[in-house]
C-alpha cells in the first residue's frame, strides 16, 4: 500500500503534468511501473525469492560445510605437527643421549688410552732397567774377570820371579795329592 501511495505522489508531481494523465496506457513511465509490478508480482508467484533464499541458505551450508571440514583439517594438522614435534624432540634428545654416550666413550677410551701408555712405558722403562742393570753386571763382571786375569798374570809374574823350579816342583806335588785326597 505504501508503494502505490508513493507512485500516486508522483504522478501529482508537476513534473509528470505536461505528460498528460499519469494512469494512461499512453504514459510510458505508467506502463513502467505496471510491467515492473507484474514482474514482481510474477516472481513472488514464482516463488523466486524461496529459491534465492534456498539457494543462499545451501551456498551457507556449503560454506559451513567447507568451513567445518577446513576447521577439522586444520585440527588434524595441528595434531600431526604435535606429533612431529614430540617426535623431533625425542629425536633431538636420542641424538644428545648419543653424543654425550660417545664423549664418555671418547674420554673413557682417551683415559684408558693414558693408562696404557704408562703402563708401556714402565714395562719398557722396567726392560731398559733391566737391560741396564745387566749390562751393568756384565761390565762388572767383565771388569772382575779382567782384574782376575790381572791379578793372576801379576800373581805369576810375582810367584813366578820370586819362586824357584824345586819349590815350584814341591807346589805341583802337594796340588796332585789335595786333588787325589779330593777325589777319593
Amino acid at each position: 500500500m505504501k508503494k502505490l501511495t508513493v507512485l500516486f505522489a508522483l504522478a501529482t508531481t508537476p513534473a509528470f503534468a505536461n505528460e498528460g494523465p499519469f494512469f494512461s496506457l499512453q504514459n510510458p513511465e505508467f506502463v513502467v511501473v505496471i510491467g515492473f509490478l507484474l514482474f514482481v508480482a510474477l516472481l513472488t508467484y514464482l516463488k523466486v525469492p524461496g529459491m534465492i533464499n534456498g539457494a543462499l541458505d545451501k551456498r551457507a551450508e556449503g560454506i559451513q560445510a567447507e568451513l567445518d571440514e577446513a576447521k577439522a583439517l586444520r585440527e588434524e594438522a595441528q595434531t600431526i605437527l604435535a606429533t612431529y614435534e614430540r617426535k623431533q624432540r625425542e629425536v633431538q634428545e636420542q641424538a644428545d643421549r648419543i653424543v654425550e654416550a660417545a664423549r664418555v666413550d671418547a674420554n673413557k677410551a682417551a683415559d684408558e688410552a693414558k693408562d696404557a701408555l704408562k703402563s708401556s712405558i714402565a714395562r719398557r722403562l722396567a726392560a731398559a732397567e733391566d737391560q741396564i742393570s745387566s749390562a751393568q753386571a756384565s761390565a762388572v763382571k767383565e771388569v772382575r774377570d779382567s782384574a782376575i786375569l790381572v791379578a793372576i798374570g801379576a800373581a805369576q809374574d810375582v810367584i813366578a820371579k820370586k819362586m824357584s823350579a824345586a819349590d815350584g816342583n814341591a807346589l805341583i806335588d802337594a796340588a796332585i795329592k789335595d786333588v787325589g785326597s779330593k777325589l777319593h
